[in-house]
């Protein structure tokens, strides 16, 4: 039997939401709603659309390996330099990325927990060790991430809106963290879902760039943009770093159809516009609907929830799927109680909370 390196003993392969054929197979279901993985549940523009497909024309051509058109596109939106940015088959490869790049046995990363899961995998990976900080109530303790810091620590993960719990840090928390940050450490600022966000405290991370060149800026078309399958995401940093992780990254990883399609989304806006007012009447719907049924909640700023229902999380995961409701069980966070629900369109909330009624 061949054996894999000993860093890759020690991982724990990623879990992903339960598929909904899968679902509709194991209890017999017609129909089946999915609110477990944060897709966007508007789809995507139209405009993404005919862009992709008409890339199946050329399905022989490799991609564009510099994104260029895509490239152009997002500096020019942004306001930053094109070698300020590199892109990736979704934030989560640029976040093995940033591993490879940085990262090496005996090093030492930190973040808080329960965050996302590939931070992990990014540094045990290569060897290093992830310093893992508690979460203060379930929002990032950037105090106790600062005390955690040594001079082994090589990147410090900040995911703003958190994942699971969806709670924020604020721009003036942001910043007093970031002056305390020796500047050989690079801080990734994880905004997967910066384009949910309507909270006046939320900080905009781009103008620290001038200032602070130990930063990096991650985000994605998975989530607002609806293009989660086609794997696209980028970053924004100094062009040092940026260069540091082209030396590593592959040269196709993103395809023509993420590119195109991408590029199209960015540029509609209306659609953007829509599932932000969408997702924002979404939430304080299900926030009055939780308080009438008096179920516990963390407040989130992203397109999802965390809802305690008190009870452990694995059985009322399963429990739901049996009524055709697939949400993520907090037990995959530690946190047993709790189920984090996305946020689905009005017709799909209602479909939850049907179920939800019928279980509690």
């Amino acid at each position: 039997m061949v054996n894999c390196r000993k860093e890759v003993e020690s991982l724990r392969a990623y879990v992903p939401g339960k598929p909904i054929d899968d679902v509709k197979k194991e209890f017999n279901l017609d129909k089946v709603t999915k609110l477990a993985s944060n897709e966007n549940p508007y789809g995507c523009s139209e405009k993404a659309k005919e862009a992709i497909i008409e890339t199946l024309k050329t399905p022989s051509l490799y991609p564009d390996g510099n994104c260029t058109k895509l490239r152009n596109a997002i500096a020019e939106k942004m306001n930053v330099e094109t070698n300020q940015l590199v892109f990736g088959a979704g934030s989560d490869e640029l976040l093995s990325i940033i591993g490879r790049t940085f990262i090496g046995p005996s090093d030492e990363a930190i973040t808080c927990i329960p965050s996302f899961a590939q931070y992990s995998a990014s540094v045990k990976t290569m060897g290093g060790k992830l310093i893992e900080v508690p979460l203060i109530n379930h929002t990032y303790d950037l105090n106790g991430i600062v005390d955690k810091v040594t001079d082994r620590t090589k990147v410090i993960f900040i995911a703003n809106p958190n994942n699971p719990t969806g709670t924020i840090i604020t721009e003036k928390e942001q910043l007093e963290f970031i002056k305390k940050i020796p500047s050989n450490i690079l801080i990734v600022l994880d905004e997967a879902y910066y384009e949910y966000v309507y909270d006046d405290n939320y900080p905009e991370s781009l103008p620290l760039l001038k200032e602070y060149d130990n930063l990096i800026i991650l985000r994605t078309f998975s989530k607002m943009y609806g293009l989660a399958s086609l794997r696209v995401g980028y970053g924004i940093a100094h062009p040092q770093i940026i260069d540091y992780i082209n030396r590593v990254r592959g040269p196709f990883n993103v395809t023509t159809g993420a590119q195109e399609g991408a590029l199209a989304a960015l540029s509609d806006e209306e659609f953007v516009k829509n599932t932000f007012e969408a997702n924002k009447a979404v939430k304080e719907y299900t926030y009055k609907k939780l308080d009438e049924l008096g179920i516990d909640y963390i407040e989130g700023h992203g397109n999802f929830l965390m809802i305690d229902f008190k009870k452990p999380s694995m059985d009322l995961f399963v429990e739901l799927q049996k009524k055709g409701v697939i949400v993520r069980p907090g037990f995959f966070f530690g946190m047993d109680t709790y189920q984090r629900v996305t946020l689905g369109t009005k017709e799909e909330m209602d479909t939850f909370f049907e179920a939800v009624e019928q279980l509690i």
